[in-house]
């Protein structure tokens, strides 16, 4: 049962009635911002358990006043996902985390009992690397961008480069699930039990095991309540050894890129399966290769160097996002003039450095203002949709783009847009512009015309209305709407509605 103690979370009205994403690529006026701060005394859990009254209070007091509400993690979205005009809650400074004594471990759980890790919401992948590596643990995969909070990651399919392991959201077990003022719930699969009813008990919770809701809430944007903690499933610490090169672009590469077949490539690991696979192609160098980064999974052992950034400030992993940004709105002839001049100060080859997933893959900084949109793909269709790109900018442009390609296991999330088995991420990434806008629009256009299925990275710029949405995900649209209808009643369901979700047909009552 949950606690009964007299603490209470420290709940603070900003008085702020604008908010912009970190990106910047939004103003949404609000009626209000609202930090939410665990108790400062007490043991871990009765602090938990009072802050979920705390966020339960908000819902109450959103279902009165009949106003929307968002949870806010560290709003790393480039797009609308997590915005409200109603009010917004901060769980940044929410990051309890938690071990697993074996007695709330279900006797049926798959796994490594020893990798779960119950962790609060507003906790940064930053934070959890840092924890996890002093406990000799992992997490199984991230982005490259790692400012976001776990909950806001997984929320919108932060999907990674790990091709055989899935995204972030691939590797949670549980959620833990505030659906409204006075319910909320612990959500695993039926078909993957992972706590004992100890643990929901401990919470105060409702358990819940149901492979359809899971599936649903898993990519959920926020709209299925406040996921306030989250079961992660995470693996005994490891080495990363990673390779940057330039590579013709030519037929074994693409190949390569079209079917994930490498034995036509003379990678760093000979024919070893990549753990990693990732290239990003600049249309102003096409003569000098694509860069081809490959990393390898090897045991973790003490005595490795650690990587550092360079001296641009990049670490060995960050992405073209990390630094595309600088490139600044110029005249279209100094275009491919300064992404080439930016590219050779920020992607310098990489022979065999080794790194923790928290050390290969540092970005939490902004580098002046981006755009980004990516696609997930079928597999086979991937040098299609470059040439496609290549094309447009020949014909229309110069634009200040990059291409990049990244692979992912395919998803079981309702909704995940990684939900190609395997996906093709296809990135494209250039300073915030209506020049950059522009090219997008053109690109998505293109798709659509020549027939590539593709779905949009749900937290970065897309070209969704609500029939595109029909038109990529078919009939999973109604099994998540139905799963909402499930788990959340009809005024919980209009107070975790934003205008995102009433443009892609995904508010219904």
């Amino acid at each position: 049962m949950s606690d009964t103690t007299g603490l209470e979370s420290l709940v603070v009205d900003t008085r702020q009635h604008e908010w912009t994403n970190r990106h910047l690529t939004f103003r949404q006026p609000l009626l209000g911002v609202y930090d939410v701060w665990n108790p400062m005394g007490g043991r871990p859990l009765e602090r938990y358990n009072a802050t979920t009254r705390a966020l339960q209070k908000l819902i109450a007091d959103a279902v009165r006043d009949r106003v929307h509400l968002r949870a806010l993690g560290g709003g790393w979205s480039l797009s609308r996902a997590a915005a409200t005009d109603g009010r917004l809650v901060n769980t940044k400074p929410l990051n309890l985390f938690f071990r697993l004594a074996p007695r709330l471990v279900d006797d049926r759980y798959a796994g490594d009992p020893a990798g779960l890790r119950f962790v609060q919401c507003g906790n940064s992948i930053v934070e959890l690397n840092a924890r996890f590596r002093r406990q000799g643990r992992s997490l199984r995969t991230s982005g490259a961008s790692n400012g976001q909070t776990i909950v806001g990651a997984l929320s919108t399919g932060t999907h990674g480069s790990a091709i055989d392991v899935g995204a972030i959201h691939d590797t949670v077990a549980g959620l833990h699930l505030l659906v409204g003022p006075r319910r909320h719930v612990w959500l695993e699969r039926a078909s993957h039990p992972t706590t004992s009813p100890a643990f929901a008990s401990q919470l105060g919770a409702e358990l819940v095991r149901d492979d359809a809701l899971f599936d649903a809430a898993l990519v959920s944007f926020g709209s299925f309540g406040i996921i306030h903690g989250v079961m992660l499933e995470t693996d005994e610490l490891f080495l990363l050894e990673m390779h940057r090169v330039r590579m013709p672009l030519d037929g074994a590469l693409r190949r390569a890129l079209d079917t994930l077949d490498f034995s036509g490539l003379a990678l760093p690991g000979g024919a070893e399966r990549p753990y990693h696979f990732q290239v990003v192609v600049n249309p102003y160098a096409l003569n000098a290769g694509a860069h081809v980064i490959t990393l390898y999974r090897r045991p973790f052992r003490a005595d490795y160097r650690r990587p550092r950034s360079d001296p641009e400030g990049l670490g060995p992993g960050d992405d073209a996002a990390a630094f595309i940004g600088l490139v600044t709105d110029a005249a279209p002839p100094a275009i491919p003039l300064l992404v080439n001049q930016v590219l050779a100060r920020a992607y310098r080859d990489i022979h065999g450095v080794e790194g923790t997933l928290g050390e290969i893959f540092t970005n939490s900084t902004i580098r002046g203002k981006l755009a980004s949109t990516a696609m997930g793909l079928p597999v086979s269709r991937a040098t299609e949709a470059l040439d496609l790109v290549l094309a447009i900018n020949r014909e229309a442009g110069p634009f200040p783009v990059l291409t990049a390609f990244r692979y992912v296991k395919g998803t079981r999330a309702t909704l995940g847009w990684t939900r190609f088995e395997p996906t093709c991420v296809f990135e494209l990434d250039g300073p915030l512009s209506d020049r950059t806008l522009s090219f997008y629009q053109r690109v998505w256009a293109a798709l659509r015309q020549r027939g590539i299925p593709h779905t949009f990275h749900w937290g970065k710029q897309l070209g969704l209305d609500a029939a595109a949405v029909r038109r990529m995900y078919g009939g999973a649209a109604d099994r998540w709407l139905a799963a909402r209808a499930r788990l959340l009643d009809a005024e919980s369901r209009r107070v975790f509605s934003n205008r995102f979700l009433e443009e892609l047909g995904l508010a219904a009552p």
